[in-house]
Formats: C-alpha cells, sequence, structure tokens
C-alpha cells in the first residue's frame, strides 16, 4: 500500500508542479502583454542586460558547438555518402540537418546548461535571501520585474543564436568538405542552399523560440521556489538544468512529429 501511496503522492506532485508553471507561464505573458498599457513598464537597460547575458556572452560557446557539431556531421556523412558516390550531398545533409534539427537542439541544451542554470541560482539565492518578499512588501510584482526580463530576453536571443550556429555549422561542414573532401567550393557551396528552403529555417527558429520559452519558465519556477538555504539553491539549479534538458528534447519530439505528420 506504501508503494501505491508514494506513487499517488508523486503524482499529485507532479500534477501541481504542472499546473504552477502553466500559472507562471500566463501570469508571465499578462505582465508582458498588457500590464505594461497600465503603468509603467520594465526597465530597457535592465531587458538588454538581459539580452547581453543570455545571448552576447553565450557565443564562444555556441561558436565552438555549432562548428565542431558541423565538421563532425560532415566526417560522419562522408562516410555514408562515399559508399553511394554521392559525396558532394554532404552540404545538403549538413545544412538542412543544422537548420531544422540539430542546431536549435544542441544550442538550446548549451544555454539550458548556462543560463537556465544562472537564473534559477540567482532567484533561488534571492528567494532564500528574502529579497523576493522584500519585492512584494514595496508592492513590487517578482514576475513584473525579475522574470518577465528573463523571459524575453530568451525568446529574443536563443533563435538569433539558432541562426548563428547553423551558419557557424555549415563553415564547420565547409572546412572538412573542401580542404578534406577536396569538393570544389563553388559545388559545395551551390549543393549548400540548392536542398534548403525557408520551411527549414522557420521550423529551426519556431523550434527555438518553444526551447527559449521552456528555459526560462522552469529556470524562474525553480528559482522562485527555493527552498533550504544553499543546499536548496544548489538542488535548485540541478533540477532546472534536468528539467529543461527532458522537455526540450520531449518539445522537440512533439513539434518534429507535428511538422512532420502535417506537412508543414
Amino acid at each position: 500500500m506504501s508503494i501505491f501511496q508514494s506513487i499517488g503522492r508523486m503524482t499529485l506532485n507532479a500534477g501541481a508542479a504542472i499546473w504552477d508553471v502553466f500559472e507562471l507561464f500566463f501570469n508571465t505573458l499578462y505582465w508582458l502583454f498588457f500590464a505594461p498599457f497600465r503603468g509603467k513598464f520594465i526597465g530597457r537597460r535592465y531587458i538588454f542586460a538581459q539580452m547581453v547575458f543570455a545571448g552576447v556572452q553565450s557565443l564562444l560557446i555556441v561558436f565552438f558547438v555549432a562548428l565542431f557539431i558541423g565538421m563532425v556531421l560532415a566526417m560522419q556523412g562522408a562516410y555514408q555518402l562515399n559508399q553511394l558516390g554521392a559525396v558532394k550531398f554532404v552540404a545538403a545533409l549538413i545544412s538542412v540537418s543544422m537548420c531544422r534539427e540539430i542546431g536549435p537542439i544542441l544550442i538550446a541544451l548549451v544555454v539550458a546548461g548556462r543560463v537556465g542554470s544562472a537564473i534559477a541560482a540567482e532567484l533561488g539565492t534571492m528567494k532564500v535571501t528574502e529579497q523576493i518578499e522584500a519585492l512584494e512588501t514595496m508592492a513590487l510584482n517578482p514576475i513584473r520585474f525579475l522574470v518577465v526580463p528573463r523571459f524575453l530576453a530568451l525568446i529574443v536571443m536563443l533563435p538569433a543564436l539558432t541562426i548563428m550556429g547553423d551558419l557557424i555549422g555549415m563553415i564547420g561542414g565547409y572546412i572538412v568538405g573542401v580542404y578534406n573532401l577536396k569538393i570544389n567550393p563553388g559545388l559545395y557551396i551551390k549543393t549548400n542552399f540548392e536542398f534548403l528552403v525557408m520551411k527549414d529555417v522557420m521550423t529551426g527558429l519556431l523550434k527555438s523560440v518553444v526551447f527559449g520559452m521552456i528555459i526560462a519558465l522552469i529556470g524562474c519556477y525553480e528559482g522562485l521556489n527555493t527552498k533550504g538555504g544553499a543546499e536548496g539553491v544548489g538542488r535548485s539549479t540541478t533540477m532546472s538544468v534536468v528539467i529543461s534538458f527532458i522537455l526540450i528534447i520531449l518539445a522537440d519530439a512533439v513539434l518534429t512529429g507535428i511538422f512532420y505528420f502535417s506537412n508543414v
């Protein structure tokens, strides 16, 4: 009986957490789209600071991840395509796979590990040191001043990072294709964009927007619900990364299925 009680308790806790995340999401949308018209909006400087942290300061790690992934894809793809006498199509393989699937999800995982964990740690520290309660005492809504800037920064900067990651991945494939596989540079570039259509790019950008929402919401939720001092901050940081990873992969599977079966 205790096993069923434990399963039931875990199910109820999971359901309550899911409900709280959705409530946080709708409250964030309210403060983002409706509340600003009723009063002074959040300072632009603070929003831009979050964009710099989430986007500009993530460029270096995104650059190396995308570059090496593009090179690895070129080498692995060439190994298979060489048996079919179609090595030149490695360019198309890299461009389509980077823009549609690999670029968005890998960059989202990198940003979740770097930015999502930092959000949870920062807000968690504010929670355990009672800075969140201080905001509420001053009649300042924590969602408006803490969640909305981070949410907005991620849904803007993650697609931007995805575009840059896609291009850098193509450059990595170009390096391997031209200098190792001896493909003509002009032919490589032509093949690279010949099979790449706007649908592939837009699919990846839509995924990155959803991934940005997930990272921001989970990081803020875990941070705002931190308990237990320094140990609780560490636990919230770890949970934010783990849950974000799982939800990003789950969302990617769902969105890929939708695009595949609806022929979008």
